[in-house]
């Protein structure tokens, strides 16, 4: 039997950094992502033999083994033993099964789309058509958190895992002990004049978001008075601010909005922004951009850039002169995707 799913990867608008526990725990978290029509894919084939055999195409990782022996979550394609692992403990009553699972991804990990994230849940999307498991779309995108978070001992936000399996605009909470993911109903004129007005550029320098993300959450446990505190609070209500002008059409004051968050997030870690970053973004701004911002904890991976769409291509010749890529891109309106393959 084979199965297929895939899953969108997403860009965060506003609010990113405030889905991070202990900050959503005590303050509670908001953020406005959407998703675009770049994927995450996951096969899964099963197997006559007593074998499991995992391959992420886009990083060139295999691992196979008996699926008798005691599977140890670690080292490479630790996200595909911890969920094959929490899979068969939980929904199939310990017994393995052989199988195949086959991966690949439209952005490399620390991208800064939530590329790991949505991987998981492609995966499990996967196994839940496979083995018909009882899962909605909060329990599916919880589960994914606590494989990622728990199983896996990786650290991050809960914001990708929701927006993989809901997909479009969405305006999330996050709170200690539950998320709301709240749909935004966005007009076609106001989404194609977003998408004219925003450049996806691959920095090229892929990231390690942990460094960032312990440092917010030392952050998180400042008093009131620190300013790292402080400038999350402030990346909070943009997420408030950028939601308004979104559902209003204000695409110059959604630009406002980031250039001050985009600030106000530099302030959380000296890790997010580098002298290449600093630089790109100074040239960005020389040449008709109005404000810009990394996607996800920083540090590397993708630049979102509002610009006027009459300055957009002489932009885009420029940023084609550094070394990252600029990526085509449309906003997608619908969350993970799985189906069984019938033979023909």
């Amino acid at each position: 039997m084979i199965v297929r799913a895939k899953a969108p990867l997403r860009i965060g608008l506003a609010g990113g950094g405030t889905d991070v526990s202990p900050y959503s725990d005590k303050y509670g978290g908001f953020i406005l992502n959407v998703t675009l029509d770049m994927f995450a894919y996951a096969t899964i084939q099963t197997r006559d033999d007593d074998k499991i055999c995992f391959e992420a195409q886009d990083i060139e990782q295999t691992y196979t083994q008996n699926i008798h022996d005691e599977l140890l979550v670690e080292d490479e394609l630790i996200l595909h033993k911890a969920i094959y692992k929490r899979v068969i403990q939980d929904f199939n009553n310990g017994e393995p099964i052989g199988l195949d699972i086959i991966t690949f991804s439209d952005a490399p990990p620390g991208s800064g789309l939530g590329s790991s994230s949505t991987m998981v849940v492609a995966i499990l999307a996967a196994f839940r058509e496979l083995l018909k498991l009882p899962l909605g779309e909060y329990d599916l995108a919880h589960l994914a958190y606590e494989i990622e978070r728990e199983d896996c001992k990786l650290s991050g936000g809960k914001q990708d895992q929701y927006a993989a399996t809901f997909g479009g605009f969405n305006f999330m909470e996050f709170y200690q002990d539950r998320v709301l993911v709240n749909p935004l109903r966005i007009r076609n004129d106001i989404q194609n004049e977003l998408e004219s007005q925003i450049i996806l550029y691959f920095t090229g320098l892929s990231r390690d978001s942990g460094k960032i993300i312990d440092d917010q959450i030392k952050a998180s446990t400042k008093t009131d008075s620190d300013k790292s505190l402080e400038a999350l609070h402030m990346v909070k209500q943009s997420a408030f601010e950028m939601k308004e002008c979104l559902l209003r059409n204000d695409i110059k004051g959604m630009s406002r909005v980031l250039k001050a968050s985009w600030l106000a997030k530099k302030s959380t870690s000296s890790s997010i922004s580098n002298s290449y970053i600093e630089e790109v973004a100074s040239m960005a701004i020389e040449n008709g951009a109005k404000s810009l911002k990394l996607s996800g904890a920083g540090g590397g991976g993708f630049m979102m850039l509002f610009v006027d769409p009459v300055d957009k291509q002489p932009l885009i010749k420029k940023l084609k002169q550094t070394s990252g890529q600029v990526h085509n891109f449309q906003f997608t309106n619908f969350g993970v995707k799985a189906w069984t393959v019938h033979n023909t």
